[in-house]
Parts: C-alpha cells; sequence; structure tokens
C-alpha cells in the first residue's frame, strides 16, 4: 500500500547527524532514511558540527543548524529555538526528550501541528540532578504529556509509568540494533589491544554513577581470570576521573576513552566473551539490545527496565559481591544458551524497519507496508515477569497518579 503525503516532519532534540553522540542521535540516524513519503528536517547542535563539516542535505533529510549545544544547561534554548522554527516550517514535531517542552502549551494554542514526543524515561528520578534539575525536569514531563499529541516510550515498564500517572496509553517504541556487526580481528588490531587475544568481559557507557561502574569495576578488581574493558568518557566528571585513576593501575582492566569509529568499537565488543551491563536508571538502553543484537552472553544489573529489555532470559546480579559470584563461576554458566536468547529476541524485537515502521505508525498515523511485512513476535516468547501493576523486583519504581496535574492551557 503506497502512503500519499505531503507532511513535513521535524525532528528536535538531537546533536544531529550523522550520529556522533548517544542514543538519541543513534536513532535519528537510522530512523531518517527508513522514513516513507515525508520530508524530513533533522535540527541539529551548530557547535558540535563546525561549519566546514556541515552537511545541507542528509539521507533525504534537510539538516538545520542551531548555534548552541544539544546537552547541558543549553539544551533547554537549544530544544526551544528548535520548536518555535518548526512551527513555522513543519506540520509534525518529534521531540526527543522534554527539556524543551515547556513550550507546547503556546504551541498547542496557537497552531494545530502535530507533536509527538519521546519522553526518555525519567529523567527526573536519575541522581546525577540536584533539586532544581529534577523539579524542571518533571514540570517539562508533565508538560509534554498532557499536551503532545501522542507519547512515545522506549521500554514496556516506562509505559505502564505513563498510563498509571497521566492515564495516557501512550506508544511503546524501542531501539534497533541491526547496525552493528561482528569484525574479524587483524594483527594490526592485536597490536593497538592486545587483550583481542584473550576472552574478556565488555562494557560501553556514559560513565554516571547510576550506571554502577563503580560495582563493575570493584568486582572485577576481586579477580584476575577475566579481563575488563570499558568504553567511556571518563574526563567528564570527577567521578569518572576517580574510577580511572583508582582502576588504571590493575593490569587485567582496561579503560578506553571514547571511540566513535563504529567499525572499531563493533570490533571491541563483537569479540567479547561477555557483556557486562551496569545500567539501573529506567528505559531499554542502546548499547544494551546492541549487545543482544551480537549475540553476547550478557550479566545485567537486576532492574525491571533491564529484565524487560532482555525478556528475563540474560544473567543478572544486584551488587558487587552477585557479579563477582558470576565471574568467578563462569564456566559453569549457559553462556552460549544466554547468547542465542538474546540474538533471537532482539532479531525479532530490535531492528530499524520494526521501530521505524512503528515510528511511521505514529507520525502518519497509518501502518505502512514495510511495517506489515517485518517479522512479528509472534514467533518469539515473550516471558511475562509478574502480574501488571505490581512491584515484584529489585528496584522497581512505584507509579502514583500524579495528584497536581498541570493546567496551563489557555
Amino acid at each position: 500500500m503506497k502512503i500519499a503525503t505531503n507532511k513535513k516532519l521535524a525532528i528536535i532534540g538531537t546533536v544531529g547527524v550523522p550520529a556522533c553522540y548517544g542514543g538519541f542521535e543513534t536513532l535519528v540516524h537510522y530512523l531518517v532514511p527508513n522514513l516513507k513519503n515525508l520530508e524530513t528536517t533533522v535540527y541539529c547542535s551548530g557547535k558540535t558540527f563546525p561549519k566546514e563539516n556541515r552537511l545541507k542535505n542528509w539521507k533525504g533529510a534537510k539538516l538545520h543548524y542551531i548555534p548552541l549545544e544539544a546537552n547541558g544547561i543549553q539544551s533547554i534554548i537549544y530544544d526551544l529555538w528548535s520548536i518555535i522554527h518548526a512551527v513555522f516550517k513543519s506540520d509534525i514535531l518529534l521531540i526527543l526528550g522534554v527539556s524543551g517542552c515547556l513550550f507546547l502549551p503556546f504551541v498547542k494554542l496557537f497552531t494545530k501541528k502535530k507533536v509527538i514526543v519521546n519522553i526518555d524515561g525519567l529523567e527526573w528520578r536519575r541522581p546525577k540532578w540536584n533539586n532544581f534539575a529534577k523539579r524542571f525536569l518533571l514540570l517539562s514531563e508533565k508538560i509534554a504529556c498532557k499536551y503532545a499529541d501522542e507519547v512515545v516510550t522506549d521500554n514496556r515498564i516506562l509505559k505502564e509509568y505513563v498510563k498509571i500517572r497521566y492515564n495516557i496509553t501512550g506508544n511503546l517504541i524501542e531501539y534497533g540494533a541491526d547496525h552493528v556487526n561482528h569484525v574479524k580481528i587483524k594483527s594490526e588490531d592485536l597490536q593497538k589491544y592486545p587483550f583481542l587475544n584473550k576472552g574478556y568481559a565488555f562494557k560501553v557507557a556514559r560513565i554516571e554513577p547510576e550506571n554502577n561502574l563503580h560495582v563493575i569495576l570493584a568486582a572485577f578488581a576481586d579477580q584476575e581470570k577475566l579481563p575488563l574493558v570499558i568504553v567511556g568518557n571518563w574526563n567528564n566528571s570527577n567521578y569518572g576521573k576517580e574510577l580511572k585513576k583508582y582502576y588504571s593501575k590493575s593490569d587485567h582492566i582496561y579503560l578506553l576513552d571514547p571511540i566513535y569509529d563504529a567499525e572499531e568499537l563493533n570490533l571491541l565488543r563483537s569479540n567479547a566473551k561477555i557483556y557486562v551491563h551496569g545500567h539501573s536508571a529506567g528505559g531499554t538502553n542502546p548499547s544494551l539490545v546492541e549487545a543482544m543484537y551480537l549475540g553476547l552472553p550478557i550479566l545485567s544489573f537486576d532492574v525491571i527496565y533491564n529484565r524487560v529489555t532482555t525478556n528475563n532470559q540474560c544473567l543478572y546480579f544486584e551488587d558487587e559481591a552477585g557479579l563477582l559470584n558470576l565471574i568467578e563461576n563462569i564456566s559453569g554458566l549457559p553462556l552460549n544458551q544466554v547468547a542465542r536468547q538474546m540474538f533471537k529476541f532482539a532479531l525479532a524485537k530490535y531492528t530499524w524497519p520494526v521501530i521505524s515502521g512503528k515510528y511511521q505508525s505514529v507520525i502518519i498515523g497509518m501502518k505502512p507496508d514495510y511495517l506489515r511485512k517485518t517479522k512479528s513476535l509472534e514467533s518469539t516468547k515473550v516471558i511475562p515477569l509478574q502480574e501488571e501493576g505490581t512491584n515484584g523486583y529489585r528496584n522497581e519504581p512505584v507509579f502514583e497518579k500524579d495528584e497536581n496535574p498541570v493546567e496551563l492551557r489557555a
């Protein structure tokens, strides 16, 4: 079925494309080429892309640059600026994150633009934010859920949260992972990364307390049978600097700076013996689904979001002692079985044709042909975690209805 539309779509809230930063950027990087029959504009950070490196168009999308940082405190103005510009240029606004959503009441008051917001997890609950930032992010989330025409969440538990707190059904759309691939080791790779000829554990992450790098490093430091390789932004915080300073002394722990070359990153993670996932904050994490698609055995921090993402089928730890126990008994763990389960579930659920089709369905309100023809999850067993609305797992959030809804509509 062909869908005839001349709708103009604006994608707001990322550093931009081609992707060079994080999860939302990767989402847009692979979403844009898969969208059909839409005139798409992606808003990009002029601070990240200097003038000599800027493209006017990419994969069929127009690129519009805002002269601000897309992250940090400037992200609020960056998103607001992008939204205001998009209101005059586009029919549909896809906003990734809530920091700029304070302007939505005015967008809906004066225009009939369709607004779709991906709320990006429970940002206001993250421990890295101070009290003022948490209150601001919660207000932004409330406004986004009240004034958006469609709300997107990337994890079933977040979808339940939106339903309970704001009485919104929402749209569950995760992340794709089929852009990753296995890379064979070459002799020159061994010279740069001598640990490649050993079995090793791997992790890539932002170096933040909520990702439990301190727990993972402490566990691996207490044993020497399995080397650990972590790629991350160690120098962006005192937390990261202190961890790197302390654990770099261990000759079986390798702490690498960020790697933005996809081939090099795939080399390191696809040849790992296991993948260690320490994220504890809400949502479906892109690095986790990428490890699943590579068919890696996964040791994951035991929170409900990670159990949903991995279909309750990987190996879980709750603390340093639990992780150390898994490592010390690694030879007796069903690693091959876990790897097969991870790949099977990722192949069915976390691919860009599936994810892009869901986004297009929300954007234009119809299912395109290529979504209907995509392999469904009917042949893949989804393991129930618990009864809806209960709190049966470690660190699972308790969701309560919002007793103070925002009332800003004129």
